[in-house]
């Protein structure tokens, strides 16, 4: 049995030393890359938004990078909303987005990007909401998978240079957007 001072810390050091060693003798060893790893794009906030094309309803393929630069210059900011036809959350939501397109149309792209869902869907959930700003479908999930979504909805809002300034998980309130929205307004002049 272990009385003394002395003898608790040579156990608890000989515990620290047992436990180092275990991490360094059983960890996995690190692969080797190909060539140096950028974190140039990732759907994280500070970075740059991944670029994609998807198709619209009337067959026109949409491209982030060209909704965001105009004229090879910095352009609008960009709301990328994620959501589902069965999504309940994201029928709370379409209406708030709705108006912010409108309100800030010319200004800011509002581009609802649906989770592989069939075209008769997305048109008649698009027509019940009124929805007037590009709807395009991810019919393999590949740009879903790319921002990472995995709860609907979510949206991420990217500014003016293509930098995602912040991913809304969940329901996103009609004064939340307006307010970042503004904010990303204010900072482009």
């Amino acid at each position: 049995m272990i009385k003394t001072r002395f003898e608790w810390t040579v156990v608890l050091l000989l515990a620290a030393l047992l436990g180092t060693a275990w991490t360094v003798v059983s960890r996995e060893p690190v692969s080797q890359a190909s060539g140096p790893i950028t974190l140039d794009e990732a759907p994280i906030v500070g970075f740059l938004a991944p670029d994609f094309s998807l198709e619209t309803a009337v067959g026109q393929t949409l491209t982030l990078s060209e909704l965001i630069q105009t004229n090879g210059a910095s352009g609008q900011p960009v709301v990328l909303n994620f959501w589902a036809s069965w999504c309940g959350p994201c029928r709370v939501e379409m209406p708030s987005l709705q108006q912010a397109s409108v309100k800030y149309n010319g200004r800011v792209a509002f581009v609802g990007v649906n989770q592989g869902e069939d075209w008769p869907t997305v048109l008649d959930f698009g027509s019940e909401y009124n929805v007037t700003y590009p709807l395009v479908v991810d019919p393999e999930n590949l740009v879903n998978r790319q921002y990472e979504v995995n709860s609907l909805p979510t949206t991420v809002i990217i500014d003016q240079n293509g930098v995602v300034r912040e991913v809304i998980i969940g329901i996103l309130s009609e004064a939340v957007l307006q307010s970042r929205v503004e904010s990303l307004l204010a900072e482009g002049g």
